[in-house]
C-alpha cells in the first residue's frame, strides 16, 4: 500500500508542475503577441498603402493619356484637356490633381508634340495618415502625343 501512495503523490506533483507550466506559457504568448502585433500591423498597412500608391499612379497615367488625347484633336484647348484629365482622375477617386499642358493646344501647329502632366501629392490620396511613410512625395504621369491635322 505504501508504494501505491508514493506513486499517487508523484503523479499529483507532476500534474501541478504541468499546470504551472501552461499558465506561464499563456503569459509568454501574450508578451510575444504584444511584441509582434505592431510590426505585423505596420506591414499590413504598408502593403495597403503601396497598393494604393500603385493604383493612383495608374490612374494618373490614364488621366494624362485621356487629357492629351483631347488636347491633340483639332478642337482641343488647354481648358478641355485639363477638364478631361481632371474628370477622369476624380472618377477614379483621385481628387486634387494638378494638370499642366505644354504647349497651348489651340495655338500649336499640326504635327507639334503636346505634353500633358498630371500630378498629385501622395498626402492627398493616402488612406493611412502616416507622414513618415511616403512623406512629401508627389506622384505624376506625363503623356506626349502629336497634334492632329494637315497643313
Amino acid at each position: 500500500m505504501n508504494i501505491s501512495i508514493r506513486n499517487q503523490s508523484s503523479v499529483f506533483r507532476r500534474g501541478t508542475l504541468r499546470q504551472n507550466s501552461k499558465g506561464s506559457r499563456k503569459g509568454l504568448a501574450t508578451v510575444e503577441f504584444a511584441l509582434i502585433a505592431p510590426l505585423f500591423f505596420m506591414l499590413i498597412l504598408g502593403s495597403i498603402e503601396m497598393g494604393r500608391g500603385l493604383m493612383v499612379q495608374q490612374v494618373l497615367t490614364n488621366a494624362s493619356r485621356v487629357g492629351v488625347r483631347d488636347a491633340v484633336m483639332l478642337s482641343g484647348t488647354t481648358a478641355s484637356a485639363t477638364t478631361a484629365a481632371t474628370d477622369f482622375a476624380e472618377g477614379a477617386t483621385v481628387g486634387g490633381v494638378t494638370v499642366v499642358v505644354t504647349p497651348d493646344p489651340s495655338t500649336a501647329s499640326s504635327g507639334d508634340m503636346i505634353s500633358l502632366t498630371v500630378s498629385v501629392p501622395f498626402a492627398n490620396v493616402t488612406w493611412v495618415p502616416a507622414p513618415w511613410f511616403m512623406g512629401s512625395t508627389t506622384l505624376s504621369a506625363t503623356s506626349v502625343m502629336r497634334k492632329e491635322g494637315f497643313e
